[in-house]
């Protein structure tokens, strides 16, 4: 496979991080970022020393006080003049994730960059509106008035993960800020260069120094952060087992903590769905950036009477799925981020196919020389308790699981430790009474899956805690304080 050179800009490749509003270069071990189409090194960067870190969470704590206060109208100005300069800069930043995450640009368009500034956008605007609660009065041997304030929590540590770097990291960043936070920002080390490069452009917005920092590093570095002293709340997007992990980290300090961990949703494929159409759109939503999502509809639950139907649907839509370069805009599936985790995913395949599974359909790699690439698999003959359907593979992987009644195909659904989305297709009626029986954060019915700025997104169970989006995500970043005004007499 050669690279398609058509529009593509030259990615941001700066090493330097963001602390205090100044531009730093890492003291800690150098991280090598490789562009996973490819497999070709395509940056060093310094991680952060541990001094650099106390010195990020610092500059957050000391710039906290005058953003906490600045007035909303201000706020709300810079965080859209920081969302103009990111997209004045679209092109060089999905240049940039195209070449370190290896998403198809027509996704990196959306999800990676449209969506965040969106995001970032909507709570820029509701942070105008006045959110206090007025309780009224009441009379316990006093007269007395009670207001219900919304005041910013603190210091953030905000962790993204490397599948959608900006889309995630921005989600955090532009709520607490609105919120009246400051924020430190640690991307994945897979993928730091499009936060970085954002961290660059939260300098030129002109938001105040320290208000957002960017630094990079490992499991150490976040460990460092994450147990500072003077950080008050943790943001973190990844595995369920790193989340356990920042939970105990969080437990000396008591820190707040919204963790969004991935799933292993259930998309129900109900009886006398269209099976053509039901197989097109959950075979596209899974495979988008190779199966690195963390809401992929991957346990397939069918019909048991229509098993050879949508086997079917499945092989004619895998036909028409592209793997290939992310520049072609006919690219559907792209690289996997590593070759470790490529040796993952096959690794699970194969110990499925081990215990007597099957590849229904796909499998393989495509015949490319270079790159870490896996083709779209569906995999049959497990039940729900096999290890690849429970475990979260991160990769274009599903597992088609078979059912008998409706209430059965309910019990498949919620057996599982993750609850993040669910998916139905069929009719409208049926899964309407489906919906609000399933344990998950996020139910999407036929056409209906998406984002979108006001709703909640997050999950029950292992998928996590909180929820990102909307008034809750903004809520995730706010303490409640009650004031109590007494009431003179005679008033």
């Amino acid at each position: 496979m050669t690279l398609d050179p058509r529009h593509r800009l030259t990615p941001t490749t700066d090493p330097e991080m963001t602390i205090g509003g100044d531009a730093v270069r890492g003291g800690g071990p150098v991280i090598e970022v490789f562009n996973p189409a490819t497999g070709a090194p395509l940056a060093e960067v310094p991680s952060a020393s541990a001094e650099q870190v106390d010195r990020a969470v610092t500059a957050a704590a000391a710039a906290f006080p005058a953003w906490s206060s600045a007035p909303r109208e201000e706020r709300s100005r810079l965080i859209h003049r920081f969302c103009d300069l990111v997209e004045a800069n679209a092109d060089r930043l999905i240049s940039t994730i195209i070449a370190e995450v290896g998403t198809p640009v027509t996704l990196a368009e959306t999800l990676q960059i449209r969506f965040p500034v969106d995001q970032m956008r909507w709570y820029a605007d509701l942070i105008l509106q006045d959110d206090a609660v007025d309780l009224g009065e009441t009379d316990y041997g006093v007269r007395r008035r009670s207001v219900v304030y919304k005041r910013p929590v603190g210091v953030v540590a905000a962790i993204s993960a490397y599948n959608y770097p900006l889309h995630l990291g921005l989600w955090k960043v532009g709520a607490a800020l609105a919120a009246g936070c400051t924020v430190v920002l640690m991307p994945s080390p897979r993928t730091p260069l499009s936060v970085l490069a954002v961290g660059r452009l939260a300098r030129e917005a002109g938001l105040p120094d320290g208000v957002l920092n960017v630094i990079v590093g490992g499991p150490e570095t976040g460990q460092a952060l994450t147990e500072h002293p003077r950080v008050d709340k943790i943001s973190f997007t990844g595995s369920d087992t790193v989340g356990q992990s920042i939970i105990s980290q969080s437990a000396a300090g008591i820190k707040r903590v919204t963790l969004e961990l991935g799933g292993k949703s259930p998309a129900i494929i109900l009886p006398g769905a269209d099976l053509g159409v039901a197989a097109n759109q959950v075979h596209r939503r899974y495979t988008r950036n190779a199966g690195q999502g963390c809401a992929s509809p991957t346990r397939l639950l069918v019909h048991r009477d229509a098993i050879d139907e949508f086997v079917a649907a499945t092989e004619q839509v895998f036909a028409d799925l592209v793997v290939g370069d992310p520049w072609d805009r006919a690219t559907d599936v792209g690289p996997v981020i590593r070759p470790e985790h490529r040796a993952r995913i096959e690794g699970m395949v194969s110990d499925a196919v081990g215990r007597g599974a099957r590849i229904a359909v796909g499998g393989g790699r495509p015949d490319f020389t270079e790159g870490w690439w896996v083709n779209p698999h569906m995999i049959a003959g497990v039940d729900n308790a096999d290890p690849i359907a429970q475990n979260e593979i991160f990769g274009p992987v599903s597992v088609m699981l078979p059912y008998s009644d409706v209430e059965e195909a309910i019990a498949i659904a919620n057996d599982s430790r993750f609850g993040l989305n669910g998916y139905l297709y069929g009719d409208p009626a049926l899964a309407a009474e489906v919906a609000p029986r399933l344990r998950v954060g996020t139910v999407a019915m036929n056409e209906a899956s998406g984002l979108r700025p006001d709703a909640p997104f997050g999950g029950f169970g292992y998928s996590g805690i909180g929820r990102e989006g909307g008034i809750w995500g903004i809520s995730a970043f706010q303490e409640v304080q009650h004031i109590q005004y007494p009431i003179a007499k005679g008033e």
